[in-house]
């Protein structure tokens, strides 16, 4: 087992930052980022989600050793949870949701690249991003097996995971991820996320 992701937590609430602190030392593959040292992942725990809060999600990603950030929130509407993915938030989570496995599943998966979001709000995303598909573009841009391969991703499945539930080799589900992230000119597995999602592809 290699050594825990490092993480710092910040909140608009003091208190329930400790509390997120405690937490996440008693997880065993994560832990908090001592003095001197950047986190690999910053967990910002929010109420609202509003441009003050957005903001501060993107201070948070662009600090120069750039962590991954996971945004936890009081509530997620998928307009909003489209706005923090655009704004470089790798994982969300709802706090009412979010027990201390949880969130250190959801940190070692953005630590890793992956995405990863409720499964009820990815259904309301990928329902909001049909609807408001062009016209004459459904079935553009991604092919049946990319699609199934993005729902997966974007559920913050990790390659093994989905190579299994589709039945395919983890170099298969590596080459679409691949193929797709190059094809649309993406940074990464988070970007092709966001994209495919605003672009009504899924």
């Amino acid at each position: 087992m290699g050594e825990p992701v490092a993480v710092s937590v910040v909140a608009q609430d003091p208190m329930l930052e400790a509390g997120v602190t405690v937490a996440v030392h008693g997880c065993p593959d994560v832990d908090v980022s001592p003095p001197g040292v950047p986190p690999a992942v910053t967990v910002v725990i929010v109420d609202e989600l509003g441009e003050h809060e957005l903001d501060l999600v993107r201070a948070t990603r662009t600090a120069a050793h750039r962590p991954e950030v996971v945004l936890v929130a009081t509530e997620l509407t998928p307009t909003q949870a489209l706005h923090a993915i655009a704004t470089g938030a790798r994982g969300l989570l709802r706090r009412r949701e979010t027990d201390p496995d949880r969130l250190a599943r959801t940190v070692l998966a953005a630590a890793a690249g992956d995405a990863a979001m409720p499964p009820d709000l990815l259904d309301h995303l990928l329902d909001h991003t049909a609807a408001h598909r062009p016209p004459g573009s459904a079935g553009l841009g991604l092919s049946d097996r990319e699609r199934a391969v993005f729902r997966l991703v974007a559920d913050g499945r990790e390659t093994g995971e989905i190579a299994r539930e589709l039945s395919y080799s983890q170099r298969t589900v590596a080459g679409v991820v691949h193929d797709v992230t190059n094809r649309f000119r993406l940074r990464n597995r988070a970007h092709a996320v966001a994209y495919v999602l605003r672009a009504g592809l899924l």
